[in-house]
C-alpha cells in the first residue's frame, strides 16, 4: 500500500495518529500537499459521507473521522498556503442568536474542511449583525444552525436582517439542524436545507 491509500484507510477508520504519521510520511517522500489533500483526504472524506448516506457508519463515526481529517490538515497547510493552493471556496457558519449547541455546525465545518472548503466559524448565539458582516466582508456562502424549535425563528429573524440590509442576492444561505425541515427553510427563504453534514457538502458543492 502506498502512502495516500494508508492515509485514506487511517482516516475513514477515524484513526488520529496514523493520518498524521503517513500525511508525515508522505511530506518526506515528496508527495505535494494537494496531492495528499486530493487523492488521500477529499477521497476518504467522500467515501465518510457515502458510507454515512447508506447507513453503513452514524454520526460518532463520521465525528472521529472528521477528527483525523483535520489533524492531518494542520500539517498540510503550511504547504498548501506556500504553494498557494486556494480552497475550493469559503463557507461562514454560525449557531444563531439564542442558541449554544455546536456540535453538529463544528462537524459541518469539518466535512467542509475535507472536501476542500475554507471554514469561517462564527461560533454559537450569533447575532444577525454577526453573519451581515460576514457578508460585507465578500462571503458568499452562510450556514446556519438551530438545535432548537424556539431558536429557529432566529434564522428567519436573520435572513429578514440580511435582506433589510440589501445584501440577499450577495449571499447563498444554507440552514440545517435538529429541529429544521425542507419546509421551514422554503418558508424562510433559505437557499437550501442539508438534514446532516454530509448532504451539506453536496449542498454546498451544488450551490458554488
Amino acid at each position: 500500500m502506498d502512502h495516500l491509500d494508508e492515509i485514506y484507510d487511517a482516516i475513514i477508520d477515524g484513526d488520529t495518529p496514523t493520518t498524521v504519521k503517513w500525511v508525515e510520511a508522505a511530506l518526506e517522500a515528496g508527495l505535494s500537499a494537494s496531492e495528499i489533500l486530493e487523492d488521500g483526504m477529499i477521497m476518504a472524506m467522500d467515501e465518510v459521507g457515502r458510507l454515512f448516506e447508506e447507513g453503513s457508519i452514524f454520526v460518532p463515526e463520521m465525528l472521529v473521522a472528521a477528527r483525523a481529517m483535520k489533524a492531518g490538515l494542520v500539517l498540510l497547510r503550511p504547504y498548501l498556503v506556500k504553494s498557494g493552493i486556494k480552497p475550493v471556496g469559503t463557507v461562514v457558519l454560525g449557531t444563531v442568536a439564542g442558541d449554544m449547541h455546536d456540535i453538529g455546525k463544528n462537524l459541518v465545518g469539518m466535512m467542509l474542511e475535507g472536501a476542500g472548503y475554507e471554514i469561517i466559524d462564527l461560533g454559537i448565539d450569533v447575532a444577525p449583525e454577526k453573519f451581515i458582516e460576514a457578508i460585507e466582508e465578500g462571503n458568499n456562502i452562510i450556514g446556519m444552525s438551530a438545535l432548537l424549535t424556539t431558536t429557529m425563528a432566529n434564522m428567519d429573524k436573520t435572513i429578514k436582517a440580511i435582506t433589510e440590509a440589501g445584501l440577499r442576492d450577495r449571499v447563498k444561505i444554507v440552514v440545517g439542524g435538529a429541529p429544521v425541515t425542507a419546509a421551514f427553510a422554503q418558508q424562510i427563504g433559505a437557499d437550501g436545507y442539508a438534514a446532516d453534514a454530509s448532504q451539506a457538502v453536496t449542498l454546498v458543492k451544488s450551490l458554488l
